[in-house]
C-alpha cells in the first residue's frame, strides 16, 4: 500500500486552513458591513423614483429585512395593477386592543443625475458621514427607522402589548390614489383596528424627534393667462406673458413675506404658507426650441402651494382670485386640493372612536369674457369611515359636482 506523500498532505492541510480562514474572514467582514447604515444604503440604492419606480425590488428587500429581524409577519397587497403595498405586522400580546400603524411610502420624486454631486441611487457616504441619495429623507429613512427600532426592541426581549403594523405604500408622491387611498377603504385596513397612526414629518437637524399632530394642506395651483397674440417686435398692453409675469411677481412677494418670518426665527417652515413655482409653459414651439418673434396667446405657471391648518381656505382663494389671477386681466386658475389620508383617535363617552378620512377636492375657476362672468366648477369626492370598537357607525362614499357663476 502506497504511503501518502508528506508534502501533498501538508499542502492539503494548508489549503484547508486557508479556505477555513477565508470563510471566517468573509463572514466577519459581512457582519461588520451589515449595520443600520449599510442596510439603509442598500434600500436607497433601489430606484423607486417616478415615473418608473421599482416597487418589486424595494418590497423584496424590506421583506428580507423583516425576516432577518424575526417575528414579523408580512403581506403584499395590490389594489391597483403594478402598485403593490407591503404590510408588516409585529403581533402584540393583546390582539383585542386597537393597534398602532406606522406608515412610510416606497416611492420618491424624480432625480436629475447630472445635477448631483454623486449618482442619486449610489447612496454614497462621504467622509463626514453624509449620504447622497434620492429618497434619503423623503422618506426611506422612516421605513428603516421603524425596522431598526423593532430590531433593537426584539433583541432586548421586548414584546408589545398592542400589535404594531407598518404600511409601506406606493405612489405617495403622485397623490396616493392607487395606494393609500384604496388601502384605507379596504377590508384589510378595517381588520387592523387602528387606534393610532404615525407618518412622516419634518427632518430634524438635531437628535430630537418632533411629532406633529397636524400638517399643511397641499394645493396644486395652476394660473393661466390669455392675451392677444402679436409680433415679437410690437409693444402693447395685455399680452399673455405680461399678465403672467405680473402674477408671478405678486406671488413671489407673498412667498418672500412668509419666508421672512421663518428667517427671522418667528416660525418654522411648517407654520407658514409656502408657495413655490414648479413650471412655466408658454411660447410657440418648434422642433429645436421656440419661435422667437411671436408673442403667445396663452401662458401658464404652476405652483406648489401649502396651507397651514389655521389658514382660511376661502380667504386664500379670494387672494388668488383677486390678486394672483384676476379675471380683469383675462386670467384663470385651477386648484387641486388633496387632504392626505389621516387616521386618528379620540375618546368619546369613554370609548375609543376612530376615523379614517380621505378627501380629494378640485376647484377650477375660469373667466368667461364673452358674457363678463366667471364660472366656478367644484368637484369633491370623499371617503369616510367611522367606527367605535368593532362596530361600524358610519360608512359612506359621496361625491359632489357644482358649477356656478361668481
Amino acid at each position: 500500500m502506497a504511503r501518502p506523500n508528506p508534502q501533498y498532505a501538508f499542502s492539503l492541510t494548508l489549503l484547508t486552513l486557508v479556505l477555513s480562514s477565508t470563510t471566517t474572514l468573509t463572514a466577519t467582514h459581512e457582519q461588520q458591513n451589515d449595520n443600520p447604515i449599510t442596510r439603509f444604503q442598500r434600500y436607497l440604492q433601489i430606484n423607486t423614483a417616478h415615473p418608473t419606480p421599482d416597487y418589486t425590488s424595494a418590497i423584496s428587500y424590506l421583506i428580507s429585512q423583516a425576516n432577518s429581524i424575526g417575528g414579523i409577519l408580512h403581506k403584499t397587497l395590490e389594489f391597483s395593477p403594478g402598485k403593490p403595498l407591503l404590510l408588516l405586522t409585529w403581533p402584540g400580546s393583546d390582539s383585542s386592543l386597537p393597534s398602532i400603524l406606522l406608515n412610510s411610502h416606497l416611492d420618491s420624486v424624480p432625480a436629475e443625475p447630472s445635477k448631483w454631486l454623486h449618482p442619486p441611487f449610489s447612496a454614497t457616504r462621504t467622509s463626514d458621514g453624509d449620504i447622497f441619495a434620492r429618497g434619503a429623507q423623503d422618506d426611506k429613512c422612516i421605513a428603516m427607522q421603524y425596522l431598526e427600532a423593532i430590531r433593537n426592541l426584539r433583541s432586548n426581549g421586548f414584546v408589545p402589548v398592542r400589535s404594531v403594523h407598518i404600511s409601506l405604500v406606493p405612489d405617495e408622491e403622485i397623490g396616493g390614489f392607487g395606494g393609500a387611498a384604496k388601502f384605507v377603504d379596504s377590508e384589510e385596513f378595517e381588520k387592523l383596528n387602528v387606534g393610532f397612526a404615525l407618518d412622516e414629518g419634518q427632518a430634524s437637524p438635531g437628535d430630537e424627534f418632533r411629532v406633529f399632530y397636524s400638517d399643511r394642506i397641499p394645493w396644486n395651483l395652476k394660473i393661466k393667462a390669455i392675451g392677444r397674440p402679436g409680433h415679437g417686435s410690437t409693444l402693447y398692453d395685455g399680452s399673455a406673458m405680461e399678465s403672467l409675469m405680473k402674477s408671478v411677481e405678486i406671488v413671489s412677494r407673498f412667498r418672500e413675506s412668509q419666508f421672512e418670518v421663518v428667517k427671522a426665527g418667528k416660525a418654522l417652515n411648517s407654520e407658514v404658507v409656502s408657495v413655490n413655482p414648479v413650471y412655466l409653459k408658454a411660447g410657440v414651439a418648434t422642433q429645436d426650441g421656440f419661435v422667437m418673434n411671436v408673442q403667445p396667446s396663452e401662458a401658464e405657471a404652476g405652483f406648489d402651494l401649502r396651507l397651514t391648518p389655521t389658514t382660511d381656505p376661502e380667504e386664500m382663494k379670494r387672494k388668488i382670485a383677486t390678486e394672483w389671477a384676476p379675471s380683469v386681466r383675462n386670467m384663470s386658475y385651477e386648484t387641486l386640493e388633496c387632504l392626505d389620508v389621516c387616521v386618528f383617535s379620540r375618546e368619546r363617552n369613554g370609548s375609543l372612536f376612530n376615523t379614517s378620512d380621505l378627501r380629494f377636492y378640485r376647484t377650477q375657476y375660469t373667466s368667461n369674457t364673452t358674457v363678463g362672468k366667471d364660472t366656478r366648477e367644484e368637484k369633491m369626492l370623499c371617503w369616510q369611515r367611522m367606527w367605535e370598537g368593532n362596530n361600524e357607525l358610519v360608512s359612506m362614499k359621496w361625491g359632489r359636482e357644482r358649477k356656478s357663476e361668481v
